[in-house]
């Protein structure tokens, strides 16, 4: 599968008062869910319509918030056996130039626009981060990668391993693909194996220790395919999705007199400034169900706004509670990842990630190429004005790569990452005001826990290894030493935090100062705080929360393969409650 070139690697894109290299945009794509988007064909989904077409009042027997990563799979489900509304904030994924080109995938993760298909937040701790806002969510957005979780993930997550393994295949028969044998991966594949990440597991989407080449959702002609193509799957006679539907609230009643709150319908406003309003439908079956999938900051958020949350913090913004429910936003967590990159003496092909190191001490390894440098050179090149270039050699005959060849496309050289499983530190949201179209305030406290930091350092090390194996020395510079990378990262501006001279020298100072986000946040609404093990939001009926906001940590080494099977899992167990319910 060609994944052909990326255009336009020295754009700088702003994002209110700062400015971001093209690193933003990539790393966004690269380490987020991992993908481009579907290219040719747009799938004629007649149930898909603008918001502004929506009548005043409807009534579903299922109302979904959020038509992401697992909005999609969850709606098509339980279509089959109920009316269905999916209610997406973004727009469509097909016939948009800056989403279904790849040659505008810069274009697509700098666009700030109040449609765009990606929302960048920072997070409290410093670190620049983003959300999608757009039909398929993260996978409409990221650069592919697909991988199971563990088999014990599964197990502690109290998942039926059947049904699992069933939900993983209903989504790969549709948008999952196997990848390229590319050059530059497999020198990595093979510097993993050489630093003992054992044993080799070859092409495979199951969690193993060692090292292994995963799925991809790019198919043969390197077009994406997204959790919207799973849509696919819905009956159309049952399903209506609006788009650029933004959800205010959720409602909650009092049935029989009793204290415990019922949800029964939301207020949304389409593009055009009109309020709408859609309720579950007034029937036998008590079997219906509003249920947010808006993702880790959403879903949290609209709980929130609709009165489920600390009722001190509701309070303070003038929010009637509904439920005093304290634990609402805590457990955010973002897996830190750390990165070093290379330039290399000979071409690279452009490849992202395809090769993965699942190491035993709490570590994922996973390379890029063809892009790394180029993204990275905006924000520091200023602090390098009046030098020729970038010093990456501190030997008697320096080795330079020059700033502007750097900026090009065609530059050569890839990067090497690390991402720190869990993790176990752990942070909370906030809201900033009572506008859901805002993002609200996320710490994430990287490295508040010692051992995240101690499983940096350890990555950070494989890294090296990796680097310094022989079947990557083609890809490096003879003369250029792991030091002169070092610094070279260092000298970037990657993310807001303070900086530190011994960052050059400690690993862990380093890990502090240069994290950025993997974007796989997820927490705020977690299993057993917010949500029963149905995903049932406690305290009050007909409301669960089915996305990663009840994630207790990620799944796997990417999240994107795990939330799109847990809609279809949950829309299996779900349709199976409401037929059994129907016959009783």
């Amino acid at each position: 599968m060609a994944f052909g070139s990326v255009k336009k690697i020295s754009a700088i894109f702003d994002m209110g008062s700062r400015r971001y290299s093209f690193i933003g945009a990539i790393l966004i794509g690269i380490l987020m869910f991992h993908g481009f988007v579907h290219a040719e064909k747009a799938p004629n989904y007649t149930f898909v319509r603008e918001a502004t077409s929506a009548p005043a009042i409807t009534y579903y027997d299922y109302i979904i918030v959020g038509g992401g990563t697992s909005g999609c799979p969850l709606a098509a489900t339980l279509s089959q056996n109920a009316r269905v509304l999916v209610l997406e904030r973004g727009g469509s994924p097909y016939g948009n130039p800056n989403i279904t080109n790849i040659e505008n995938f810069s274009d697509t993760l700098s666009d700030t626009s109040p449609t765009s298909p990606t929302q960048q937040f920072t997070s409290e701790d410093g670190v620049h981060n983003a959300r999608a806002r757009v039909l398929g969510g993260g996978t409409a957005l990221n650069a592919g990668f697909y991988s199971h979780a563990s088999t014990r993930y599964v197990k502690e997550a109290g998942w039926d391993e059947t049904l699992v393994n069933k939900s993983y295949e209903w989504v790969e028969k549709l948008v999952v693909f196997k990848p390229p044998k590319v050059d530059y991966q497999i020198a990595v594949r093979d510097g993993l194996l050489e630093a003992g990440v054992l044993p080799n597991n070859g092409f495979t989407y199951d969690h193993l220790y060692g090292t292994k080449i995963g799925g991809t959702i790019f198919d043969k002609k390197g077009h994406r395919h997204t959790a919207a193509d799973l849509l696919e799957y819905a009956d159309p006679r049952k399903i209506t999705v609006y788009l650029h539907a933004t959800v205010y609230k959720i409602l909650f009643r009092y049935n029989n007199g009793t204290a415990r709150p019922q949800a029964y319908g939301v207020v949304f406003k389409d593009a055009s400034g009109v309020f709408h309003k859609a309720y579950l439908m007034k029937n036998s079956n008590s079997m219906n169900e509003i249920i947010l999938s808006a993702g880790a900051i959403g879903s949290p958020q609209l709980l929130m706004l609709s009165g489920i949350g600390p009722s001190d913090h509701l309070q303070a913004h003038g929010i009637k509670v509904v439920l005093d429910q304290p634990l609402v936003g805590q457990g955010m967590a973002d897996n830190p990842v750390n990165i070093l990159t290379i330039p290399s003496p000979i071409p690279v092909e452009v490849s992202l990630v395809q090769t993965v190191g699942i190491t035993r001490y709490g570590n994922y390894i996973e390379a890029i190429s063809g892009l790394s440098l180029s993204f990275l050179l905006s924000s520091s090149a200023q602090r390098h004005s009046r030098d020729p270039g970038l010093f990456v050699n501190k030997t008697d005959q320096p080795f330079i790569v020059p700033t502007k060849a750097m900026a090009k496309e065609s530059f050569k050289g890839g990067s090497i990452v690390e991402k720190v499983t869990g993790p176990l530190s752990t942070g909370y949201l906030e809201l900033r005001n009572t506008n859901p179209h805002d993002n609200p305030a996320v710490t994430f406290n990287y490295f508040k826990e010692p051992e995240d930091l101690m499983r940096c350092v350890q990555g950070m090390r494989t890294i090296i290894e990796v680097v310094n194996a022989y079947p990557f020395s083609k890809f490096r510079y003879s003369n250029m030493t792991v030091q002169a990378l070092i610094d070279m990262m260092v000298s970037l501006q990657l993310n807001k935090r303070p900086r530190h001279p011994s960052a050059a020298f400690s690993l862990e100072q380093f890990c502090i100062d240069t994290v950025i986000t993997i974007w796989h946040f997820h927490g705020g609404c977690q299993v057993d705080k917010v949500v029963d093990r149905d995903y049932k939001v406690l305290g009050v009926d007909a409301l669960r929360v089915i996305d990663g906001s009840t994630f207790l940590r990620s799944p796997g080494t990417n999240p994107q393969a795990t939330v799109m099977m847990l809609g279809r899992y949950m829309g299996e167990k779900i349709s199976h409650e409401r037929c059994s319910h129907g016959r009783k």
